[in-house]
């Protein structure tokens, strides 16, 4: 089972289970499709993802899921390892 991390949302579940389970670099809009959400609004949790390492942005507009990444989906991390800032949840 995966830790609970207070600032995580499900939509950031999601844009990590996404990007694991194809396999890809995507940006925010097509995860944003894929997963049903607002563009606009995964765009600024991918960066929070990205600030905690979660993802990597690669280019101006894509992202990929990070080793920690999936050590958080495999249930292997600890929520100590993934504080951010909490400026912007």
């Amino acid at each position: 089972m995966r830790p609970r991390i207070d600032w995580m949302t499900r939509s950031d579940d999601r844009t990590l289970e996404f990007l694991d389970d194809k396999e890809i670099v995507a940006s925010a809009s097509v995860i944003a499709v894929n997963i049903d959400y607002n563009p606009n609004y995964i765009s600024r949790r991918c960066r929070r993802l990205a600030e905690a390492g979660l993802i990597q942005r690669i280019d101006s507009s894509n992202y990929r899921l990070t080793d920690i990444g999936e050590r958080y989906l495999s249930g292997e991390i600890d929520p100590d390892e993934l504080e951010v800032d909490d400026e912007e949840s």
